[in-house]
């Protein structure tokens, strides 16, 4: 039954890979072999030898001599148990990833982001990069690498009208995201997992991987505003979007209850979905309240009052995305629960494989298959300390591994959709920049690790 599971495992994987070519949503396989997976567990059972403590991250001792059913410490009782421990896990960062999405839809709502595209306004191509660069790194440790590419390659088409052109822009925003989102915990869902895993505290994250990160956005950025394509100016564009005199106010709002969320973990100790949750309800309080203040005759005509922004904030929520998480995060803690990761990964620590080296190779096939997967992965291959040397170093790798080509990561596929970028123009014009960085920021965590 391990064959049939880790086939299936494979499978998916493959096909996730080659949704584009497939034409078939990653979401499909997903869920598919998150439920085979778990089906082939169930059926299986009563063979299997081993069995994964997610709560003390060790090998069920004895588990080969349990009695399938009828007892507290049967196998099937540890079926239950671990299944509903996954689900509650996995369903944390689902919420969380919810709360953040609703929130920067409610700024989006009241045109918040107008503020920002305000400040991007220039026609010298190569200063026109740096900004949105540094917005990207920045805002993407802020609301996460996902939000924040969307955010700026929708205030870039308002600026740039050269669609070859706007595909560069998009290329080098994917990798100032991505290394954004790195050093941040709510910047990656991969951060996010390893924050909320008790991998790592927001404060060892930032401290250590602020500066590698900083270095993988400013090498290709650098060396990009050299290239002939960022020579010179760019054509001026009209700007006749209406401007919503809250939206600076819910900006800064928004904005702000974000960032509060990991405070208020380290205040509380509670996971960090409580946090967003109280983040969202105050930000949804703000926004009703504002949205009620400016009722009209002909708002009540339209019935744009029975919705308020929330309600339509939360239907534009990427659903689809959320249920992918869900698919490949309980497929993989299939996987951990029949001990296969952890063996897998006592059997590297115990071959003598430089962890470093892994972890280098860990981020190139980040490139190929999806961070999440490789860093679910990894927090049940290796049994190691909070904020051990390792988890730092594979969040780096998983989140900016991903830039080398754009099906690596969430911000590489919502540009490759938004700009109609295709594999191979990417391949050849961005991906070199990207592993330059990756290359960079690794040597530079390395020698101050």
């Amino acid at each position: 039954m391990e064959i049939f599971i880790v086939s299936v495992f494979v499978l998916g994987y493959l096909a996730i890979t080659l949704e584009h070519s497939l034409k078939i949503d990653k979401l499909i396989p997903a869920l598919i072999m998150m439920a085979l997976a778990w089906a082939g567990i169930a059926f299986g059972l009563d063979n299997f030898t081993t069995w994964f403590d997610s709560h003390n991250s060790t090998l069920v001792e004895g588990f080969k001599s349990l009695p399938l059913e009828g007892h507290h410490d049967s196998k099937h009782a540890w079926f239950e148990g671990t299944l509903l421990h996954h689900f509650g896990k996995t369903c944390e960062i689902l919420i969380f990833l919810v709360g953040a999405m609703t929130i920067v839809e409610i700024t989006d709502h009241f045109n918040g982001f107008q503020t920002i595209k305000r400040i991007v306004k220039t026609n010298k191509k190569s200063t026109l990069l740096w900004i949105v660069c540094i917005l990207g790194f920045i805002l993407s440790a802020i609301i996460d690498n996902l939000t924040a590419t969307i955010v700026l390659i929708t205030i870039l088409r308002k600026i740039v009208k050269d669609t070859n052109l706007r595909m560069w822009y998009a290329g080098m925003i994917i990798i100032a995201a991505n290394a954004g989102g790195a050093w941040s915990p709510i910047g990656d869902v991969t951060t996010t997992m390893l924050w909320m895993g008790d991998k790592v505290t927001a404060m060892a994250l930032i401290t250590k991987l602020l500066l590698p990160s900083l270095v993988c956005m400013i090498i290709p950025t650098l060396i990009a505003s050299f290239l002939p394509t960022f020579k010179g100016n760019i054509e001026a564009s009209d700007d006749n979007e209406k401007i919503s005199k809250h939206g600076t106010k819910m900006l800064i709002i928004g904005l702000g209850m974000i960032v509060f969320v990991p405070i208020f973990k380290t205040v509380t100790h509670l996971p960090p979905y409580v946090g967003m949750m109280l983040s969202l309800g105050i930000v949804s309080l703000v926004a009703e309240f504002l949205s009620n203040r400016e009722f009209s005759m002909t708002a009540i005509e339209e019935h744009d009052h029975v919705h308020g922004p929330t309600f339509k904030a939360l239907s534009k929520i990427e659903m689809p995305s959320i249920l992918f998480f869900l698919g490949i995060l309980m497929t993989v803690a299939a996987l951990e629960s029949l001990g296969l990761i952890f063996m897998f990964g006592n059997n590297i620590v115990e071959s003598g494989l430089n962890l470093d080296f892994f972890v280098v190779l860990l981020g190139a096939g980040s490139a190929v298959i999806d961070n999440v997967p490789l860093v679910a992965a990894s927090m049940g291959m290796f049994q190691a300390e909070t904020d051990a040397s390792i988890w730092h170093f594979i969040a780096y790798a998983a989140g900016t591994g991903g830039s080398m080509l754009i099906i690596g990561s969430a911000a590489g596929v919502v540009a490759m959709g938004m700009e109609k970028i295709s594999f191979f123009w990417y391949f050849k014009k961005i991906s070199w920049l990207a592993l330059l960085g990756y290359l960079a920021g690794t040597g530079v965590f390395l020698i101050f690790q």
